[in-house]
């Protein structure tokens, strides 16, 4: 997981980063599946993605010999493999350059995994910027 002052950081660079990132209401509608799962409602996913990837599918994050990527920033330690860390536990069963396509799918199937296992506040972001107050995050779902 990301230190917060190395959260903080990546939220700087997010203006610089390409790659497919997407508007508030589009990520809704893309995320329409998450709405309710493990009791959260999807404003509360949309400010914890927000604040952990900036919408951005390709992002990647470097934090202390551990890799996270795309846009639940999902590390190469636990959840998935890559060729850095070798001996990685890869729980979510796939390789990490999938969660950087445009194919969210697995994404999501890994997001949920992680969310059962560890919870919401697996994503640091969550605590202090989207335990309350989310009303600005919502959009009409279609």
């Amino acid at each position: 997981m990301m230190s917060f002052v190395s959260l903080l950081l990546v939220g700087l660079m997010f203006p610089a980063i390409q790659g497919n990132q997407l508007k508030k209401c589009e990520m809704s509608q893309v995320l329409k599946g998450l709405e309710g799962y493990g009791g959260i409602p999807l404003s509360e996913w949309l400010c914890t993605i927000f604040h952990t990837s900036g919408y951005d599918t390709q992002a990647i994050v470097n934090n202390n010999g551990i890799t996270e990527y795309g846009l639940f920033q999902i590390n190469n330690k636990l959840w998935c493999r890559d060729n850095q860390i070798l001996q990685s536990k890869n729980i979510c069963g796939i390789s990490c350059d999938k969660f950087l396509d445009d194919d969210l799918t697995d994404d999501i199937i890994c997001a949920k995994k992680i969310l059962d296992m560890e919870g919401i506040d697996y994503w640091l972001a969550h605590k202090p910027f989207c335990s309350e107050n989310l009303e600005q995050w919502d959009c009409e779902l279609l």
